[in-house]
């Protein structure tokens, strides 16, 4: 039993299998589709908790122990956060996919 890979044989790929036709701009597409909705939920997520809908929640009014917690500042600002955390993780993927190679 060898842990090297020089012993396991790959099967040879035909050219009408699936992986054959996929175009180079797919996986550039899917990480470009995958930067704008991390930037939208990061918007999101930093807007919300500010906005008078905030308290106007189903799980605020579901668990009313919970209630003080929804409407403290600190937990907003910890919402906040994740979002600005989101944003930063879209505008990283973005400068990935449009840096040239070198």
């Amino acid at each position: 039993m060898s842990l090297t890979p020089e012993s396991a044989s790959t099967p040879p790929s035909t050219p009408g299998s699936p992986s054959g036709t996929r175009s180079p701009r797919t996986p550039r597409l899917v990480r470009l589709c995958f930067a704008i909705f991390t930037f939208e939920i990061g918007l999101f997520l930093t807007v919300f908790p500010w906005v008078d809908i905030w308290n106007l929640n189903y799980f605020s009014g579901w668990i009313p122990a919970l209630e003080n917690v929804w409407d403290d500042p600190y937990f907003r600002g910890a919402i906040t956060g994740l979002g600005l955390v989101n944003i930063y993780v879209a505008c990283a993927e973005v400068l990935r996919i449009f840096r040239r190679p070198s």
